[in-house]
């Protein structure tokens, strides 16, 4: 049980997606990919890599906070997602930011927004889907938890050297050159993620009808 059987330590980690679009789509922001595809219901298409995946879900909590209707195409692989991405056989994805930016730097692809609800350090230059639409927020996050019962003062103690190690400049380079932002939060606050986290997704699961919920 995700709940019963995990005390929280820490979050250590998030890293955001970034919303990219083939570079034939005629939309250069989120509000002009919103309606385009209001314009033209059903006539978009995303990158489905896993059923219930982070980009399937950031794709659907999208669809169902803007109110649009873009339309998954799994594949098996990011990388003949990102292939048929540049060809535009596909023309939208919710990746991490490695395998996109170094095409939206060419100009195959373009990124319109990242899904983190501030801005990102590790694309500073790309404005949150939230300016667009409000509230959104998707982000992967790692977390370190401990087996259900763990005396509290280790529980601290690991909390603590977690935070010690997390804050070292040189240990803070290392995660952002890896793409991913050092975070360092108490358990409480992981707790409290677990929650909100759970209530929010299970939500957004059972209203796509994903998994066949």
């Amino acid at each position: 049980d995700p709940v019963k059987d995990f005390s929280p330590v820490a979050i250590t980690s998030t890293f955001p997606a970034v919303l990219a679009v083939t570079a034939s789509v005629p939309a250069n922001s989120v509000k002009e990919l919103i309606a385009l595809a209001k314009a033209k219901p059903g006539s978009l298409n995303y990158v489905m890599t896993a059923e219930g995946g982070s980009a399937h879900l950031a794709s659907e909590l999208f669809n169902a906070m803007a109110g649009v209707k873009i339309v998954p195409v799994p594949y098996k692989n990011t990388g003949q997602a990102i292939t048929d991405l540049i060809s535009g056989q596909v023309q939208m994805f919710f990746s991490a930011a490695g395998p996109v930016m170094p095409h939206v730097k060419t100009g195959k692809l373009k990124a319109l927004g990242v899904t983190s609800a501030k801005p990102s350090a590790l694309v500073p230059e790309v404005p949150t889907v939230a300016s667009a639409v409000p509230g959104y927020d998707m982000e992967a996050v790692y977390c370190l938890f401990a087996p259900a019962k763990t005396p509290a003062a280790i529980i601290n103690r690991l909390n603590q050297e977690v935070v010690r190690v997390l804050n070292q400049p040189e240990m803070k380079a290392k995660f952002l050159a890896a793409g991913i932002d050092p975070v360092a939060s108490t358990p409480e606050e992981l707790g409290a993620l677990r929650k909100s986290d759970m209530a929010r997704m299970g939500k957004l699961i059972k209203d796509a009808g994903i998994g066949g919920q």
